[in-house]
């Protein structure tokens, strides 16, 4: 049976007095702990009393340590620092995978769904490359990507169909004629377009509206869909975006449909990973909730 001169103070106790020792502080050491400052106080009083020394001077403002206090503090810290490293050497380091995306993408589909991924797969961590240039999946690190193409992808590849593109026209719905739940074509006059780096607007009007885009339109042109797309939503003019990239503020009532009636870009989104993956787990894993995600 272990004698009483080798039995350990409590664990809460050293805890409190090692962060006091830390701060010098007993309220900044409660803080720390989220516990309250009589209770960081109680538990040094009581430490020392077990122990049979002062380990603090109480000060007027603050407090300092006596040399035994001094030597036992930088002791416990080297302990906790043990403890800390073997307890993380038995967790698991998680997965850290790159996505790369469209920075488009990213804000208006992405994140707003991590919460949801890092819920579902705490052990995968994603680093999110957010770029409007075609990622390496050698020299960049990419384990999996969402990429818009006409054509398919080459052969060491596997392309996964994540959306069809369904270009729509969205404005704000303060937009709106009176009394009505679309804009009239024949109002195209007095609009003003938000254009992205893909123009689709000349295209949108003559494949769905029947006339041809107005030589005299007011554009505002943007670099990236999303600033088309927030822009729409403050109601500075109307854009053309991907369906998948406004379904959110359409629902959430930011934005509303202003044609009827849309066009297939072929511009169709795709889940690209290596056809032999560096991390074929995880990969299947972040390629499985991709998909699934989609679905409504």
């Amino acid at each position: 049976m272990r004698s009483s001169s080798h039995r350990l103070p409590p664990l809460n106790a050293l805890r409190a007095f090692e962060a006091s020792a830390r701060h010098l502080n007993f309220r900044l050491a409660a803080e720390e702990l989220g516990v309250t400052q009589a209770a960081v106080a109680q538990h040094v009083r009581g430490l020392e009393a077990d122990l049979g020394i002062r380990l603090f001077e109480r000060l007027p403002r603050s407090l300092a340590l006596t040399a035994p206090g001094r030597s036992y503090a930088a002791q416990l810290r080297r302990a906790f620092e043990v403890m800390n490293e073997a307890t993380a050497a038995l967790r698991p380091e998680p997965e850290r995978l790159t996505i790369s995306v469209t920075p488009t993408f990213a804000s208006k589909w992405l994140l707003p769904r991590l919460p949801a991924f890092a819920e579902a797969h705490p052990g995968i961590e994603l680093r999110i490359l957010a770029t409007e240039s075609l990622s390496n999946f050698q020299s960049d690190g990419v384990d999996i990507a969402v990429r818009q193409s006409r054509t398919g992808f080459g052969p060491g590849l596997v392309a996964d169909l994540l959306f069809e593109q369904e270009v729509v026209a969205v404005c704000s719905p303060a937009m709106l004629d009176d009394g009505s739940s679309e804009i009239r074509a024949s109002s195209l006059d007095r609009l003003t377009f938000l254009s992205d780096a893909h123009d689709l607007w000349p295209e949108f009007t003559e494949r769905v509206l029947g006339q041809a885009f107005p030589a005299s339109a007011r554009q505002m042109r943007f670099s990236q869909t999303s600033l088309a797309i927030d822009a729409a939503a403050a109601g500075q003019g109307i854009a053309v975006a991907s369906r998948f990239l406004v379904t959110s503020d359409i629902e959430a009532g930011r934005l509303v449909q202003a044609f009827p009636d849309t066009m297939d870009g072929g511009l169709n989104a795709y889940v690209v990973t290596l056809r032999r993956p560096r991390r074929p787990v995880p990969t299947a894993a972040v390629r499985e909730w991709l998909l699934d995600a989609r679905r409504p």
